[in-house]
């Protein structure tokens, strides 16, 4: 065997320990700053961080994709894509390291500052938020350099070679084994100090205690009965009222704020003759309402399911707006997160009578603390990424012209009315159903002026009008059902189209969410057995 060919087979031989060092060495970093972020802030994790700028520089049609393809899991994904990310630079960084440390040190000192620079750019970012960056880093470079110092050698390390013997030869260097089991306790290490972390901030969360023992007042103008029959009588159509537990929950917070209410203000400010501040023990004074209104993502797709009911409680913005008084010319408001997401409402539907509040409490519980806690918008009738906005701390009274929100900027729409749609929950997809009679039903929703019937159309029939469930109110989708009997053996195709209460049918062009929301009619193919 040649020269040049030992000297290939050494190079591909330090590969496996390099990259085995590198890693273990980032998942030591993550680690221990995760442990320190639960006492700094959760915002102060570097993977929290890097993942939520790579979340507001994601272009569009990669959003709609992740949203399409993951639905609500897409920050699981997110998650996932960024350690696979991370493994192969940390890989990297080990096998620099292993051959010539200065290089994978350089690399693992260019990535600490990269995650520094995504933390302190977060809103509301402190200097302090870089210590578990710091922190995390330190360990990782240590971390690396004992990998290294077990498994390479000695001329790619920054310190002497060790003395030589008396008999005048090197003492050998550590044995594989030794480096696989540093390895390996330094990996379970991680893991644990991550953990532990995770576990820290749950305890250390001053939301969810606050939230655990908050009890909401009594509204001043609670919500009407539902009336019987809101549920369609179908087997496997959702409830009419989601649980909360269950609610579609879309928006850039990678992880959840946590903000206790008593240190929780709203500050009302812009083109208007009055600017004040809002806190909490304010909203729980005032004159509260409560009403079932029905949420939509402008991510959902023709037949999807980020859309849900729930029964609100919460202050009246106009009431908010009538004390700020708006001045002449001014026609949106820019509501901002703690978290930098921002949304811009046209003050005219804030105004005109809807029930837009500032949400307290989600079917008779606090909100939940992923649905905004301690306070977020509902808006009738408005897609939620101009209107929904979580964790709000700010209103400013603005124009179009003068701002954008947070997806406006983006190339989405800058308003965002929600348009009339239907879908069909019962049978499923593809679903195989027995012979005889085929039920079929679903919900549909045209928010702020309501549904006047909902038609199904079989194999390309002659359409049908549905049975319509009961109206709470023109703000909730209405659910739909319908059977059809004596169906063949073989496969069979529905569709659905509704009509609000003006008489205007549901369009069937076919368009994506991008840039206002999707339409066309919902359809799917299922089998009789």
């Amino acid at each position: 065997m040649g020269t040049t060919e030992k000297r290939r087979l050494g190079r591909l031989a330090d590969v496996g320990p390099g990259a085995l060092a590198g890693v273990v060495s980032a998942a030591v970093l993550f680690g221990v700053a995760e442990l320190v972020a639960a006492f700094v802030g959760p915002r102060s994790s570097p993977l929290v961080a890097v993942g939520s700028t790579f979340i507001d520089f994601t272009p569009s049609w990669l959003k709609d994709f992740a949203v399409a393809t993951f639905g609500t899991n897409d920050k699981l994904v997110l998650l996932i894509s960024m350690a696979a990310v991370a493994a192969v630079g940390a890989a990297l960084a080990g096998v620099l390291a292993r051959r010539r440390f200065p290089l994978g040190a350089a690399l693992v000192l260019g990535l600490a500052v990269v995650m520094m620079g995504c933390v302190l750019t977060r809103a509301g970012a402190r200097v302090v938020d870089v210590l578990p960056t710091l922190v995390g880093t330190a360990a990782g470079f240590w971390a690396l350099l004992a990998l290294v110092r077990r498994s390479a050698d000695p001329s790619a390390l920054p310190s002497p070679v060790p003395a030589p013997s008396p008999a005048g030869t090197p003492d050998p260097a550590p044995g594989r084994r030794a480096f696989l089991a540093t390895a390996a306790v330094l990996a379970g290490a991680a893991v644990v100090l991550g953990a532990g972390g995770k576990v820290l901030s749950g305890v250390r969360s001053a939301a969810s205690k606050v939230r655990a023992a908050l009890k909401l007042p009594t509204p001043h103008q609670a919500a009407a009965a539902l009336p019987a029959g809101v549920q369609a009588p179908v087997d496997g159509v959702g409830p009419f009222v989601v649980p909360n537990a269950d609610f579609y929950r879309i928006d850039t917070a990678l992880v959840v704020p946590d903000i206790d209410p008593s240190q929780w203000s709203l500050r009302v400010h812009g083109m208007v003759e009055q600017e004040f501040m809002l806190s909490f023990q304010d909203l729980l004074d005032a004159e509260l309402i409560e009403s079932y209104v029905t949420l939509t993502c402008v991510s959902n797709v023709v037949g999807g399911n980020l859309a849900g009911n729930a029964k609100w409680l919460g202050y009246p913005l106009r009431e908010v707006l009538a004390r700020a008084k708006p001045l002449a010319g001014a026609d949106m408001v820019l509501s901002t997160s703690i978290d930098g997401f921002s949304a811009s409402t046209p003050l005219p539907i804030l105004q005109d009578g809807r029930d837009a509040i500032l949400a307290i409490g989600m079917n008779g519980e606090p909100l939940p603390l992923e649905h905004g806690f301690p306070v977020r918008m509902v808006v009738p009738g408005l897609y939620g990424y101009v209107s929904a906005t979580k964790w709000v701390v700010d209103l400013e009274v603005t124009t179009f012209a003068a701002k954008t929100g947070y997806w406006t900027t983006r190339g989405w729409s800058s308003h965002g009315p929600i348009k009339t749609a239907s879908r069909i929950e019962v049978p499923r997809a593809l679903a195989r159903v027995a012979a005889g009679t085929v039920a079929v039903g679903g919900t549909a929703w045209a928010q702020t002026v309501g549904i006047s019937a909902v038609q199904v159309q079989l194999d390309g029939g002659p359409w049908q009008d549905a049975t319509l469930a009961a109206e709470a109110s023109v703000d909730t989708w209405r659910q739909w059902s319908h059977s059809f009997d004596g169906l063949a053996a073989g496969s069979h195709n529905v569709r659905v189209r509704a009509v609000d209460a003006k008489g205007t049918l549901q369009t069937e062009q076919q368009a994506p969410p991008e840039p206002d929301g999707s339409t066309g009619w919902h359809n799917i193919t299922f089998t009789v057995a």
